[in-house]
């Protein structure tokens, strides 16, 4: 063997050997004796060579060229783009690049609809890949010999390069006069082959597996809560909207008029539609319906319930009532749902992020103290040009002390007037796109654009020529220093207002000096720190972001080919080409789902890409969130302004027993009479609440209003006892005397709450006919202020003031970076969409605009942009007509909203769980009872005092001991005391699976029996298959039922209790699957029910 410091044969230039996707070290991975040419050849094809980098860009090229070519294929076809480009390439140009048409200039060569672009492709990945067999065996041994290269034909990236080269020569030359997308469309997954020539994947990728393994039960977890909750949650859609004539939908029916009355139509007792009193084609025999109920089906109901799961209400105003209700629920879950998953990826990296931290300061501690020379050295780096003072008797060298030590004379004052042209320019920019061009003021915001250039340019000139003076930018130096962040944006911001001078002097010139306002990032680091953060997980981002772009074109190619042939015009025109499907799918994968009537297996594909967007957006929510936290965190103290676990103050010494009594009463201390009263309040605030919200039912403005009047008395006198309680309320009573406490008081927070609710039912009464009076339904809104007042029992509100002031600084640097990209953003949107005027479909009227909006009307001034833009960068697009450029624009946005949602997100989740693990510890600490954790309940509580404690006997004697040990060990195993471990009989685990399987098999009825063409088929007739397959699952749900009820007595999980086991949730759950049925059944005997009911 030779010695480990001799480099084998052709590896004495090569870099460091990749394990992902590629050979694994030599000296690990194979005992394969190297032969010369063979083994110069693989190292080759490895990139480990310079001839093999060269190599390796020039595949890059090649795919990235051959993706490229697939995307702008679909904008070339007149078949489904009626764009004038779509014409402009045919003939040598479709030959040259596209191969769309068989008959372009490579027609004579018989192989079908093909271009030299693609020829070439693939003949350089064939030989690419029969190189790749040959060299296999210095992978892994077990790729030696003949049936060593036939294992090595189903690895990953073998298939991956079979499935990029393959469908070519089958649509060559075994089906030429075929028009198949196979070969087009695999296109796409030469993008995989770009995975293997990265080595950094592997640490990302690494990072990225060991974050999901260690959570993978969390996740197990939370799939399962989130599958079940979107099929109960589905169902009853279906059952609230299947009779609903607003979800009656047309759009795909040629025959039916735009503006069809779907509440003539018609919906038999099977789910069938029937529009044809509405002016539309009556529905074949044999189903075919011209219009259908969105939610004929729970499988059609699941489509619209995931997106609602998503946070996507697209049919939000064709509810039903009782699907209102349930989209209100829905909407609750959907944050359950998506972000549970979020957070528990965005946890494991947290962790992970911290582990790798810890590693690293215990490998600087091993490292031993850092010597102080390099220490000062490292200091002085870091410091830059402010730890340099230049010498102030030449011109240069007081230029520099000037713009660079803020000490000098007059250097802070030259700030302030930077800092407000800054601002000048900026609000300038805003108020010039409502002015009129050719008015006055037009003019003056000009020259103020004008005047704040020259001094920014004499600014930057004078920078430039003074840095000089610092050694370490003198030279090359000098690049360094006009590469400095804000240096950078300087010349940006100068050199753009001249171009725009010369390109459009009265239009938009000064929207580049809106790019100073980076200038304010010296303060806030927000960027810098952005930045560092982006630095230290760059792999981990890369690798996510690469798989984000990958599932992004393989997504849109897909939807692509599946929605070009959509019957709704809407949906085919923004799938007419990959462009257009891209920006769909884009807005998909950021969780958003703007359009919804797809095709079927367009659905199932919109399905699965939420999904993954939870996934693509999880990981970099996770790592920009803690590594923000832990970078602010580190470099400023952030601490809440007081203590957010502070206890009140102990009752201050000689107060009145009277003031003392109502306090206590008040605040439900001391006696019974206290706790009700409490109590009371509690239920009021509730009722008044609610009779609220009804009095804004048109029709309901008076209903309850004795009510009302009777809770406004009661709360007045419970703001008169607690006015006399607050001179013994420690809050208010520490250091102060009786009044002064009261004058506290009425100022306080709760006080001014506790007014806002009564004052104006008593201004309305005693002033009747006035201004207060006649506005009284605005007056009566403020009745929801009593929602607050339930803070002081559960705290909510203060415990929100209390994250915000333990996060304050992360918080404020994060603003100032979502206020930053805000501003720039919404003037670029309203640069590029001020002159959109396309009509698109469904535009969305913005004020006056009724009809025939388009952008230019939403966009027509800087300050229309700020809310449409704003609404963007939190990730929502209910806008989606827009142009090319606003498309390209908008792609920008949304990677922004990454971060402007995944900064703030994180470090208030993680406020919250610092702050109420605290206060649950402190909790735990004084009300721990014995043998109880912290966060456990009565039920936890019980469950642990019977630890040890064998089963109560029964009152019917040992044979029923005997009956319920035997059915506890039927249901749930014999549990092993020493180890744990459950086992169980043969007859148990049959009983198990079969009874899993009938669970299966019910759901998996329900869903086919909503289906109307099944349904229809199956009929209503006494002794249908549905009904004897239910009735005798709810006959083995019986059993089931009660033998947990018998067997309850023998089980520590019902705490040894019927009753108990009835009123957990499981026992409810069995109770509902079955109770139902028999009430179906009473119901049918007594005649209340007819058999199609």
């Amino acid at each position: 063997m030779a010695d480990e410091s001799t480099p084998l044969v052709g590896t004495s230039e090569l870099v460091p050997p990749k394990t992902f996707g590629s050979a694994p070290d030599k000296a690990t991975a194979t005992t394969t004796t190297p032969d010369d040419a063979r083994y110069a050849l693989f190292q080759f094809l490895e990139a480990r060579t310079p001839a093999g980098s060269l190599y390796e860009s020039f595949t890059i090229f090649l795919i990235l060229l051959s993706v490229l070519t697939f995307v702008l294929s679909s904008v070339f076809l007149p078949e489904y783009n009626d764009a004038p480009i779509a014409t402009k390439c045919t003939g040598w140009c479709d030959a040259i690049w596209f191969g769309n048409f068989s008959d372009n200039a490579l027609s004579g060569l018989g192989i079908g609809a093909t271009s030299i672009v693609e020829i070439f492709v693939v003949l350089v990945f064939t030989v690419d890949y029969v190189l790749r067999i040959y060299t296999a065996d210095y992978i892994d041994d077990k790729y030696k010999g003949f049936v060593g290269r036939l294992r090595f034909l189903p690895s990953f990236f073998s298939l991956v390069d079979l499935a990029s080269t393959v469908p070519f020569y089958v649509d060559a030359f075994l089906l030429p006069n075929t028009d198949l997308a196979a070969s087009t469309f695999l296109r796409m997954f030469r993008l995989l082959r770009m995975m293997k020539m990265e080595g950094r994947y592997d640490m990302a990728l690494g990072l990225i597996d060991d974050v999901f393994y260690a959570q993978k039960s969390v996740l197990g977890t939370a799939l399962f809560v989130g599958i079940t909750v979107w099929g109960v949650l589905s169902s009853f859609f279906y059952i609230a909207e299947r009779k609903n004539p607003d979800m009656i939908y047309c759009g795909a029916a040629p025959d039916c008029d735009d503006d069809i009355d779907t509440s003539l139509c018609k919906i038999d007792d099977w789910g069938f539609v029937d529009c044809s009193p509405a002016g539309c084609a009556s529905p074949t025999d044999e189903g075919g319906e011209a219009c259908w109920n969105l939610y004929r089906s729970i499988v059609d109901a699941s489509f619209w319930t995931l997106m609602n799961l998503f946070g996507e209400f697209a049919l939000v105003d064709q509810h039903s009532v009782f699907g209102m209700v349930l989209g209100t629920f829905t909407a609750v879950f959907a944050v359950a749902v998506f972000a549970l998953p979020v957070g528990v990826i965005s946890s494991g990296f947290e962790d992970q992020i911290a582990r790798q931290r810890e590693q690293r300061e215990a490998s600087e501690a091993a490292a031993g103290p850092i010597d102080a020379s390099k220490a000062d050295d490292s200091a002085d780096e870091a410091l830059g040009s402010a730890a340099f003072v230049a010498d102030g008797s030449t011109f240069r060298g007081a230029m520099y002390n000037f713009f660079e030590d803020q000490r000098a004379p007059n250097a802070t004052y030259f700030e302030i007037f930077l800092d407000t042209l800054i601002i000048g320019c900026t609000i300038l920019f805003m108020f010039d796109t409502v002015v009129s061009p050719e008015g006055g003021w037009h003019t003056l915001i000009c020259l103020f654009q004008f005047f704040s250039f020259i001094v920014f340019s004499i600014e930057y000139i004078l920078k430039m020529y003074s840095a000089g003076e610092n050694p370490k930018y003198r030279g090359r130096g000098l690049i360094e220093y006009a590469s400095d962040f804000l240096n950078i944006v300087d010349l940006v911001a100068i050199f753009g207002y001249l171009i725009g001078i010369i390109a459009f002097p009265w239009t938009g010139p000064g929207f580049f000096l809106l790019i100073k306002i980076f200038h304010f990032e010296k303060f806030s680091k927000a960027f810098t720190t952005f930045d560092d953060v982006l630095r230290e997980n760059m792999g981990v981002l890369l690798v996510t972001g690469f798989s984000a772009i990958l599932l992004w074109i393989f997504f849109a190619s897909v939807l692509y080919f599946t929605e070009r042939d959509n019957p709704d015009e809407e949906m085919a025109l923004y799938y007419k080409t990959i462009p257009d499907a891209m920006w769909i799918t884009l807005l998909n994968l950021s969780g958003e789902c703007p359009l919804a009537h797809y095709s079927n297996i367009g659905k199932v594909i919109v399905g699965i890409i939420g999904l993954f967007a939870t996934a693509v957006f999880g990981v970099p929510i996770g790592i920009l969130g803690a590594g923000f936290e832990e970078l602010v965190t580190s470099e400023y103290d952030d601490s809440p302004d007081e203590d957010v676990n502070a206890q009140p103050a102990t009752e201050s010494p000689g107060l009145g027993s009277f003031q003392s009594t109502c306090y206590k009463f008040v605040n439900g201390i001391g006696s019974k009479a206290a706790k009700v009263f409490e109590l009371s309040i509690y239920f009021l605030i509730a009722t008044t609440v609610a009779i609220g919200v009804l009095q804004t039912v048109p029709g309901h403005e008076d209903n309850f209003s004795v009510v009302e009047t009777i809770a406004v008395l009661i709360f007045t006198l419970e703001y008169l006892i607690r006015l006399i309680g607050a001179g013994a309320d420690p809050e208010f009573a520490n250091g102060s005397n009786g009044f002064m406490a009261r004058i506290k008081y009425i100022f306080s927070f709760y006080s001014i709450i506790d007014l806002l609710a009564i004052v104006p039912f008593y201004l309305a009464y005693y002033l009747p006919n006035s201004w207060i009076d006649n506005h009284d339904e605005y007056f009566r809104m403020m009745r929801l202020f009593r929602l607050l007042k339930l803070d002081k029992y559960v705290p909510s509100i203060s415990l929100v003031d209390d994250v915000f002031r333990l996060k304050k600084t992360v918080l404020i640097v994060a603003s100032y970076a979502a206020v930053t990209l805000w501003i720039l953003f919404a003037a670029v949107m309203y640069i590029v969409e001020r002159n959109d005027d396309a009509i698109e479909i469904d535009p969305l009227p913005l004020y006056g605009c009724v009809e025939n909006c388009s952008m230019s009307d939403r966009f027509n001034n800087y300050f229309n942009s700020i809310p449409y833009t704003g609404i963007h960068l939190t990730g929502d697009f209910p806008l989606i007509e827009y142009g090319g450029l606003g498309r390209v624009i908008l792609f920008f946005v949304v990677i922004a909203a990454v971060g402007v949602e995944s900064i703030p997100s994180g470090v208030i989740a993680s406020g919250f769980a610092e702050i109420v693990q605290t206060r649950s510890k402190a909790k735990a600490k004084t009300n721990k009872a014995v043998g109880s954790d912290a966060g456990d309940d009565w039920y936890d509580i019980q469950y642990r005092l019977l630890e040890g404690q064998p089963p109560p006997l029964s009152n019917f004697g040992p044979d029923m001991d005997v009956l319920q040990t035997m059915a506890k060990e039927y249901l749930d195993g014999k549990v092993d005391e020493a180890t744990g471990q459950v086992s169980r009989t043969r007859f148990s685990s049959i009983g198990r699976s079969l009874f899993f399987t009938l669970i299966i098999l019910n759901i998996v009825a329900v869903i086919l029996e909503s289906i109307p063409e099944i349904d229809r088929s199956v009929g209503n007739a006494a002794g249908n298959f549905f009904d004897v397959f239910e009735a005798w699952s709810v006959f083995f749900f019986t059993i089931d039922y009660f033998l947990r009820l018998l067997s309850a007595r023998k089980s520590r999980e019902a705490l040894y209790s019927p009753w108990v086991y009835a009123i957990t949730f499981f026992g409810i759950v069995d109770l509902v699957s079955i109770l139902p049925w028999y009430i179906q059944v009473v119901l049918a005997k007594t005649g209340h029910l007819n058999g199609d009911e």
